[in-house]
């Protein structure tokens, strides 16, 4: 038995014993036992708590988390791909307390306020061009609700009223509430709630693994394009818009695939008049290696021979994750003046119904904006380029492991699989991990790296060399 696993089961048998509420300064076993007591967990099937109970964290600093023993975790998943520059950041911890000493909320409908402003003025300067309006929201799923939404009632505003429906790529997702399930595609959820939502359709991931032997990345996410203008031809009237992650699908184990589907996805969606949106929640913000994954999109030169990095622009933009550096709950919907327009008259009934009480709320967009400050002032992309080569140079001794495959990496995301036969293998690799100072979170058997911008060379030289230990544990 793994120590970690001793570790835990000792810290479970003992949570029976501990009283639910208690005056006592908390510990790691405390919190445990008064976390399951009272704490119904995200994703989780609490009784597996019972055998592999959750880890106490205490507190962070830059790229690490520690618990109340004081041991440490190099926070390798970003928390949830969230945290770009580090737990307690000076810059927006100093932004928070500033704010919060002038206003902490005022309800966006017949108000506004200078941070929702400034923040919204600075992604229209940053986004592709032409998207000029932002709707604010609070996390990502609600994020695709508001882009669903938006797209179908624009439709039914400029009198096509038939183009409700929606599809997505394979395996993708966007989010957990019921409209978001509708275009997420992960067979878990589809079963447990399939019958509370309205299915939508899906045509085929670009994804590059799924290339035929010889066939590059290109040419595959070129023939995927294929299938989807196939399918617009026969359902355009009744397609409201096509909904995908740019670049990398992260629920489907860091799927990468080439940019060109990007820039064909564009062109057909304009061609047969259904709305792009472009899902940047987990991707945007610097994730991919551009602000935007949108921004990596080739298109025709004027050539009109080579390529050149130019990007497109989606009719919507959803964004959240990194936005607020990982402190504060916000999401954003950008999209373009002509969507805008439909939606501006006199009738309540044609403007857009939707709304949260935290809408566009002062704190997190400070905390958004001090992110955005990080970024201008460190010039974080270029440092991120800089910081993807180094990794990419010492993973050879673990991308070349027997075990590995597919090894990719698309900006500051990198991710394999480990060829394995442990059934549990994600719940074995995260405790072995921790027992490294490691806080990995595998998606089935694909370890993925999506650390902090602010990660140094030494802890990425740890990252790596003890991934290849647990690789070679799991992989015996």
């Amino acid at each position: 038995m793994q120590a970690s696993q001793r570790w835990w089961r000792a810290q479970a048998a003992k949570n029976a014993m501990i009283p639910a509420m208690t005056n006592r300064p908390l510990g790691n076993t405390d919190l445990l036992a008064r976390s399951l007591s009272a704490v119904w967990h995200p994703c989780s099937q609490m009784k597996h708590y019972e055998s592999f109970p959750l880890l106490p964290i205490a507190g962070g600093k830059g790229a690490w988390l520690h618990d109340y023993d004081n041991k440490r975790y190099l926070d390798a998943v970003s928390s949830w791909w969230v945290n770009l520059f580090g737990h307690c950041n000076p810059d927006i911890n100093a932004a928070l307390r500033d704010q919060l000493e002038t206003l902490e909320h005022v309800m966006l409908a017949g108000f506004t306020h200078e941070p929702v402003v400034q923040l919204s003025e600075r992604l229209r300067e940053l986004a592709p061009a032409g998207l000029g309006h932002c709707f604010y929201a609070s996390d990502g799923a609600s994020a695709t609700e508001i882009a669903l939404k938006m797209s179908a009632h624009y439709w039914r505003n400029s009198g096509r009223t038939d183009k409700t429906l929606f599809i997505s790529l394979e395996n993708s997702y966007h989010g957990e509430t019921l409209g978001a399930l509708s275009v997420t595609d992960v067979a878990l959820f589809r079963s447990a709630y399939g019958e509370l939502i309205r299915q939508q359709a899906t045509v085929p991931s670009p994804d590059w693994r799924n290339a035929a032997p010889g066939e590059s990345a290109e040419a595959y996410a070129l023939r995927c394009a294929e299938a989807l203008e196939r399918y617009l031809q026969q359902h355009h009237a009744q397609l409201a818009a096509f909904i995908i992650e740019p670049l990398v699908q992260g629920a489907a184990g860091m799927a990468m695939y080439h940019p060109a589907y990007l820039q064909r996805a564009r062109q057909l969606c304009s061609e047969y008049q259904v709305h792009l949106i472009a899902d940047e929640i987990a991707v945007g913000m610097g994730r991919t290696g551009t602000m935007f994954a949108c921004e990596q999109a080739p298109a025709a030169s004027s050539a009109g021979q080579e390529t050149v990095q130019t990007g497109i622009t989606p009719d919507f933009l959803c964004l959240s994750k990194g936005i607020t550096g990982g402190y504060l709950p916000l999401s954003v919907v950008m999209t373009r003046d002509e969507i805008y327009r439909a939606f501006y008259g006199d009738e309540m009934a044609g403007g857009f119904l939707h709304s949260h009480s935290y809408t566009g709320n002062p704190l997190a967009c400070r905390a958004a904006l001090a992110t955005l400050d990080i970024f201008a002032r460190d010039d974080v992309l270029a440092a991120n380029r800089s910081k993807a080569a180094y990794l990419n140079g010492i993973s050879a001794p673990l991308r070349e492991h027997r075990a590995v495959r597919n090894w990719r990496n698309t900006g500051m995301i990198w991710a394999f699989e480990v060829d394995t036969r442990h059934r549990d293998f994600s719940r074995r690799c995260f405790a072995l991990a921790l027992d490294n100072e490691l806080l990995l979170r595998p998606v089935g058997n694909t370890i993925y790296f999506m650390p902090p911008y602010i990660i140094g060379k030494s802890e990425m030289d740890l990252l790596v060399d003890r991934t290849r230990h647990i690789v070679d544990e799991l992989s015996t």
